[in-house]
Formats: structure tokens, sequence, C-alpha cells
């Protein structure tokens, strides 16, 4: 007798618990909106693999920091509209709809600045695809840091990394230092007019500073502990000001949504589980890495591609 496990379970209407609703479980998965696998030219991470120069000089040749002005320049509404229609969901773990999570933050000004914290404490076991982004393509988060802001009303971002990853704090440390020199960063960022500032703050090595709340208490120097909710960081975050806390894959990819268009970052993958992805493949396999492929990509062929 073989077990079958679905993720909504059918519940039948039987004679005798009338009360009992009736649910239909899909039989068949979403439809699949691009086929083969992920081509070069759609990758949003092109120097995964530490091949290229990951400085700003380096970065400016792959095409971060590109036409990043217009974006900032079309505002809120252009940019949270883009997000959205992309289906990018938040790829920390919880998939939560990356646009309206965003758009939370626009609320009527009440004084008190808005902030944006980059969650890099990467401390599941196992896990190193933050750990890559911020060692080979630091820029990269970085634009992604001022376009998420914009789209926010931020004044600043704090990228919180892990105390482990000295190698990676320290390159966005440089590309940080790069930023501000370049006039990327700062009090007229990219020379749209917009003020926005980016911090690394080094963690200590607390395992449950991953968590949200912890992680806010870590930035203010308190010891790392989650907060109870509600208030939710919205609304009362790091400094009491309202925050919004995203992965660090999350930001990375919203300027390359931007420039190509929400519609092309929706074509991979399936409905309602679009785009592209990096995965950790390690363990007992033939080649352990770090990958980007598209959303939904089948296991085996994952593995053995």
């Amino acid at each position: 007798m073989s077990l079958v496990l679905l993720a909504f379970p059918v519940l039948l209407q039987l004679p005798w618990l009338p009360w009992l609703p009736v649910c239909v479980t899909p039989q068949t998965a979403p439809k699949k909106t691009q086929f083969g696998s992920l081509k070069d030219e759609d990758r949003i991470f092109t120097n995964l693999y530490g091949r290229h120069d990951w400085r700003l000089q380096g970065a400016l040749r792959r095409g971060d920091w590109y036409k990043t002005k217009e974006i900032l320049l079309k505002g809120v509404d252009w940019i949270l509209g883009e997000i959205k229609a992309s289906g990018l969901r938040g790829r920390g773990g919880a998939g939560f709809p990356t646009g309206l999570k965003w758009s939370f933050m626009n609320k009527p000004p009440d004084g008190r600045p808005k902030y944006l914290v980059v969650n890099a404490d990467e401390g599941e076991p196992g896990t190193c695809k933050d750990r890559e982004i911020m060692r080979h393509d630091p820029h990269k988060l970085l634009e992604g840091c001022l376009v998420a802001g914009r789209s926010m009303g931020a004044r600043a971002a704090y990228i919180y990394i892990r105390g482990e990853f000295y190698n990676e704090a320290s390159n966005l440390q440089v590309a940080v230092r790069e930023a501000y020199e370049a006039g990327l960063l700062g009090g007229d960022a990219c020379g749209s007019g917009y003020a926005f500032d980016v911090f690394v703050v080094r963690g200590a090595g607390a395992y449950i500073c991953g968590e949200e709340t912890a992680l806010i208490e870590s930035i203010e120097g308190k010891q790392g502990k989650p907060r109870l909710k509600p208030p939710f960081p919205a609304d009362v975050g790091v400094f009491g000001c309202p925050t919004t806390v995203a992965n660090v894959e999350t930001v990375a990819v919203s300027p390359t949504i931007c420039r190509r268009g929400g519609a092309w970052f929706a074509s991979f993958g399936r409905e309602r589980n679009s785009g592209t992805k990096l995965f950790n493949i390690s363990g007992h396999v033939n080649s352990p890495c770090t990958v980007e492929e598209e959303m939904s990509v089948p296991l085996k062929e994952l593995i053995e591609k």
C-alpha cells in the first residue's frame, strides 16, 4: 500500500459529518512558462565563481550601475510595479511577494526615517548562496540596496553580515567606499538627488540573529533576542523606525528586474513561482557548487547537469 501526501488534503463530506467542507486538491502543476536550461545571457549573477574583477570597474563592465539614475528618477510606483510584475518572492525562505512587502513601507510620513535592513546572517547549515554574492558581486548588492531603498523611501540600508564572513565583509566595505567615491551612494546617489547611505554591520556569531527582530536588536547594540510581535518591523523596526528586512539575493536582483522588465523575470519558472534562483548543491554529488537556474527546475536536472 502506498501513501500519497498532498499539499492540500481532500476532505470528504461524510454523512455523519455534514458540516465538514469539501476541499478539491489541484491535480496539475502550475503552467510552466519557460522550458530548457537557463541561458547565460539570462543569468543575473555573472561573477558567481569569482572569475572576474569584483571591484567597481569590473562591475561596471558587467553591466552593474547601468542607468541606475533613470531607474531612481522613474519613482516609487514604477519600481514597485516592475517588482510586482516580476512575481519576485523573498529568496530567504519565506517566499512572501516582494513587491507587496516593500509597498507596506509607503505610508503617510510621520517624521521618522525609514530603513532597509539586509539579512546577510547566513547561518543555516549548508547554505552559502548569499556569501557568494557578497564575495564576488558586492556592487550588485549595493545597487540593489539603492533601488530597493528608493522603492520604499528609505534613508539608509544596514547590511547585517554574519561575523564569520570576514572576507565577504571586507569586500563589501571596499565596494561601499568605491561607491561613495564614485558618487553612486551618498547625498546625491547617482546624481538623482536622492540621498541614500549604506552601512555594513558585522554580527558576532549568534545563530538566532538570523531572525529579523533579533537581527534588529543586534544592530542596535543589544543582545540578539527576538522581539514579540506585533509591532512588526514595518511599523517599529531598527531604532524604532519603519523597517523592511530583506534577503541578500532578493535585494540584489531588483536592479536587473527594473532594467530588463518584470515580464522578462516572470518568464522563467512557473506561474506563482517565477524567476531565477541561486541553488546550493552539496553533499555526495559529483560537482558541489552554487548555480543560478530558473525556479521550479527539477531536482534531478539540477544535480545532473
